[in-house]
């Protein structure tokens, strides 16, 4: 800007009128407007390119401020925190050395207490019960497939009487079948029945295994009716010392090997089968390997 207003003070000096304005030609009277117009407009140029410099200049100095200013500020503040964490920290470690075993005895009295409300409210609750005469259960809705049962029984009530059935249930343990339990003596006549009896059709085995329940041994047989749709579950118990169980072999041709592998594992018997002997193990193994009782003949095996 300074060196702007010196050029433009030079000009002046070079273009200056050397005689009086009334003695110039028309000429020089023009030369002379237009380098006072040319002053003018360079003074005011360098007026305003001053006035943005120094503006420019304020406005940086003032950010630069205000930044520096915000850093310090910033810097205290994480200082003053840091020294506030610091001695927290100091201070809980002295409290926690001095009071840890307060702080212990306490948090095991609150639990102690708190075990003994839950203890007071159940008992109080079971007390209330007693009192009430106990609480009903909901009644259960009986099972989809308890029609069926129904169905079987009342068919083998009626051709073989009551006491051929020892039990009758649903299974709810593997998917509700309608479950009966047959008495030994009674097994084969029933199981001719249940295959040929136009109402029931069970005319085919699915699945037959033992079971050692070690007082008493236990023959489970699954039958499915095509005709029908319909699955029924029997068991037959035998005891454990001659064990035996009426083959079914001539019925369901199915049974043939099931009653074989019975006989290998559990030593259940099955009179009327026509091939008798074991399916897995070698014919002079000694014991039966699924009975809970079995203990291996030779240990090194």
């Amino acid at each position: 800007a300074i060196a702007k207003a010196k050029a433009a003070k030079e000009a002046k000096e070079a273009v200056a009128p050397s005689k009086p304005v009334s003695e110039m030609t028309p000429e020089e009277k023009a030369a002379a407007k237009a380098a006072a117009a040319a002053e003018a407009l360079a003074k005011a140029k360098a007026a305003k390119e001053a006035a943005q410099g120094a503006e420019a200049g304020d406005t940086g100095t003032d950010a630069d401020a205000k930044a520096k200013a915000a850093a310090a500020a910033k810097a205290k503040a994480a200082a003053a925190a840091a020294a506030k964490a610091k001695a927290a920290r100091e201070a809980g470690a002295d409290a926690g050395d001095a009071g840890g075993e307060d702080a212990k005895a306490k948090a095991a009295a609150a639990a102690k207490a708190k075990a003994a409300a839950a203890a007071a409210a159940k008992a109080k609750g079971a007390q209330a019960t007693d009192e009430a005469g106990g609480a009903e259960e909901t009644p259960k809705a009986p099972s989809k497939n308890q029609p069926y049962l129904d169905k079987y029984i009342s068919r083998l009530t009626e051709v073989f009487g009551s006491e051929t059935l020892e039990a009758s249930y649903i299974n709810e343990l593997a998917k509700e079948v309608p479950t009966l339990v047959i008495k030994n003596d009674r097994w084969l006549e029933v199981a001719q029945f249940l295959k040929e009896d136009e109402q029931l059709g069970f005319d085919y085995l699915s699945d037959l295994h033992g079971v050692d329940y070690e007082d008493r041994m236990e023959v489970y047989y699954h039958l499915y009716s095509y005709k029908n749709r319909q699955s029924v579950a029997v068991k037959v118990k035998t005891d454990r010392e001659q064990s035996a169980v009426p083959s079914v072999m001539d019925i369901w041709y199915g049974a043939n090997w099931n009653e074989r592998e019975t006989f290998d594992l559990l030593g259940i018997h099955f009179p009327g089968h026509s091939d008798m002997r074991r399916i897995l193990l070698p014919d002079d193994w000694v014991g039966y390997p699924l009975r809970k009782d079995y203990v291996q003949y030779d240990e090194e095996v």
